[in-house]
């Protein structure tokens, strides 16, 4: 539809909302948590993908809300590197972000040297 070209989604827009909502009613250390991640999975995830990247934030939500529901602790769920846990939870989603280009381009570009060196 013309409209979805003009100003986007408006289904990903109301979810996007939704989970926003979601993670402001999370326990103040879960929330500050959530939106850390948020941040790096925005920075790094599916933002060629707005599907992937709604499922994805959905996902972290749910994560978050069932931690609090079990009594998990944010360190026992995200572990001793935030980063590994964020970078093995984005393995789970579609889409690019312009990191995993250009980390695709940089190994295409190595790849082609080293066979231009071969011949």
């Amino acid at each position: 539809m013309w409209i979805d070209k003009l100003i986007g989604d408006l289904g990903d827009k109301k979810s996007y909302l939704e989970y926003k909502a979601r993670v402001k009613r999370l326990p103040a250390g879960y929330r500050e948590a959530a939106k850390a991640l948020e941040r790096y999975l925005m920075y790094m995830g599916p933002s060629d993908d707005g599907k992937a990247l709604i499922a994805m934030l959905d996902d972290l939500a749910e994560l978050f809300e069932q931690a609090v529901a079990d009594g998990t602790p944010i360190r026992t769920l995200v572990g001793d590197d935030p980063a590994e846990f964020a970078e093995t939870f984005l393995e789970n989603y579609a889409g690019g972000s312009w990191i995993r280009k250009e980390r695709a381009r940089l190994a295409e570009s190595i790849n082609s040297a080293v066979a231009e060196k071969a011949s």
